[in-house]
C-alpha cells in the first residue's frame, strides 16, 4: 500500500512586509516530514511525498496512492486548513484525519465554541469583536479576560500581554490582535488554575490517550500562568505524562476530551486542550484536528509514557484511518 504525505514546510513560507513573527508557526520543519515519512515506511507502507495544496493539485495526474497522511495546515484564511481535504475529497482519494468541514469548525474558535455550547460541552464565557466599539458589552464576562485571534492554532498571536486585567489593557491587546492577524479577536474569562492536553486516536470508539499536564517554570498549578506561542522554543514549558491527578480526574477529563472530539466529528486523531480552574471545573479551550506530530510534541510524550516508539504512534493512526475507510 502506498501512502501519499501532504504538508506545508516553515522553508516554504517567506515572512512578508507586516507578518507577525509567527506567521508560519503552524508549519513544519523538513526534518519532520522526514521522520512521518521514515515511521510510515517503518509501518510497512511505501511513501510518495505530495507537499502543499499547490504541489497537490501539480502533482493530480501523477499521483498514485492508496491513502493520503494529511498534515497540511494550508495558506491563508480561516478555510485553510480545509483546503487539502477537500481537494482529496474532490478526487475521490481516502486520507487520514478529519475531513474538511471539521478542520473549518474547529480552527474558527467562534464556530467550535457554538458547537461545544449546542452539545452541553464547558468552555470559557467568550465574545468575538471586529472593533473596539463591540467591547462595552461585555457585561457577562469577569476580569481577568484573554485575548486571542479568532482563526489560529500553534498559539499564534499569544504572549504574556494575552491576560488583560482591566478595560485598557483590553483595548490595547484586542487592537493589536486585529490589525497584526487581520481578523476578529476571540475575548474569553480566564479560567486560572492548571492546564491538560489529551491526545485522541481512533474512531469507534475514539480513545483518549494518557493525558498530560502542563508545567510552566517547575509549576503544575498554574494559576494565572498560561501557555503562550514564546513557550513553544524555551525551556520553561515541560509536557508531565501521565499527568500526576486522581483517577477520577483523569476520567473526567479524557472523558470530556472525547466527548469534544466527538462533537466536532474528527477522524483517526486529534488534540483537546483542556483548563481546569481552582474548584475541578474543567472547560475546554479547543480542538485540535490537526496536531503537531512533531518528535518534541506531545504525542511523543504519550507514546513514550504508554511504552510506543514514535513509529508505533504514527502507525496507529494511520491503521485507523485504514480501517475506517475499509481499506484493508
Amino acid at each position: 500500500m502506498k501512502v501519499g504525505l501532504t504538508y506545508d514546510l516553515k522553508t516554504d513560507y517567506h515572512l512578508k512586509a507586516g507578518d507577525p513573527p509567527d506567521a508560519n508557526a503552524e508549519f513544519d520543519h523538513p526534518d519532520t516530514i522526514k521522520v512521518i515519512a521514515k515511521a510510515i515506511e517503518s509501518n510497512g507502507f511505501s511513501v510518495q511525498k505530495i507537499g502543499n495544496a499547490a504541489d497537490l493539485l501539480e502533482k493530480f495526474e501523477k499521483l498514485s496512492v492508496d491513502i493520503v497522511f494529511n498534515i497540511s495546515e494550508g495558506l491563508e484564511g480561516r478555510n485553510r486548513e480545509s483546503q487539502v481535504p477537500m481537494l482529496l475529497e474532490m478526487a475521490g482519494i481516502p486520507f487520514v484525519g478529519a475531513d474538511a468541514l471539521s478542520l473549518g469548525v474547529s480552527l474558527d474558535k467562534l464556530m467550535a465554541k457554538k458547537i461545544f455550547m449546542a452539545e452541553g460541552i464547558p468552555t470559557p464565557k467568550f465574545k468575538v469583536v471586529e472593533g473596539l466599539e463591540r467591547i462595552k458589552n461585555l457585561d457577562h464576562m469577569q476580569f481577568p479576560l484573554f485575548v486571542k485571534p479568532r482563526f489560529e492554532g500553534s498559539s499564534k498571536g499569544l504572549t504574556e500581554a494575552s491576560r488583560v486585567e482591566n478595560k485598557e489593557e483590553l483595548k490595547k491587546q484586542v487592537e493589536h490582535i486585529i490589525s497584526t492577524y487581520k481578523q476578529p479577536a476571540l475575548i474569553e474569562e480566564f479560567i486560572r488554575g492548571e492546564e491538560f492536553t489529551v491526545a485522541v486516536v481512533g474512531n469507534d470508539p475514539p480513545e483518549a490517550l494518557p493525558i498530560v499536564q502542563i508545567q510552566i517554570d517547575g509549576e503544575l498549578k498554574l494559576r494565572d500562568k498560561f501557555y503562550t506561542f514564546g513557550h513553544i522554543k524555551d525551556d520553561a514549558l515541560e509536557y508531565i505524562c501521565p499527568a500526576p491527578v486522581s483517577k477520577a480526574v483523569e476520567k473526567k477529563i479524557a472523558d470530556l476530551a472525547v466527548r469534544t472530539y466527538k462533537a466536532i466529528e474528527c477522524r483517526d486523531f486529534g488534540r483537546v486542550d483542556i483548563r481546569v480552574d481552582e474548584k475541578g471545573n474543567p472547560y475546554v479551550l479547543e480542538i485540535n484536528p490537526l496536531p503537531s506530530l512533531s518528535t518534541a510534541d506531545v504525542f511523543m510524550v504519550v507514546a513514550k509514557a504508554v511504552g510506543m516508539t514514535y513509529e508505533d504512534m504514527i502507525g496507529k493512526i494511520l491503521k485507523a484511518a485504514i480501517k475506517r475507510h475499509r481499506l484493508n
